[in-house]
């Protein structure tokens, strides 16, 4: 029963995702707080990939750097 249980939520949750992916917009969605990576950069009186390029960024500013890095991916050259 359990199993069952486990099974159907996880329907629910591939038919909500596959209604965001289809209504578009499903990566503004993952950017919370929008410029809050710029911010920071700016106040350490740096550029993003300066600012990312450091080593002891907090787990909150890594992950950041890394939604920015993806999201540079998707730029048109």
């Amino acid at each position: 029963m359990r199993r069952l249980e486990d099974l159907v939520r996880e329907i629910e949750e591939l038919k909500r995702k596959e209604e965001l992916f289809k209504s578009g917009g499903w990566i503004q969605k993952a950017i919370k707080k929008p410029g809050a990576l710029t911010a920071s950069a700016k106040r350490a009186g740096m550029s993003i990939s300066e600012y990312c390029a450091q080593p002891n960024l907090s787990t909150k500013s890594k992950r950041r750097c890394n939604l920015a890095k993806t999201l540079k991916k998707f730029r048109s050259k």
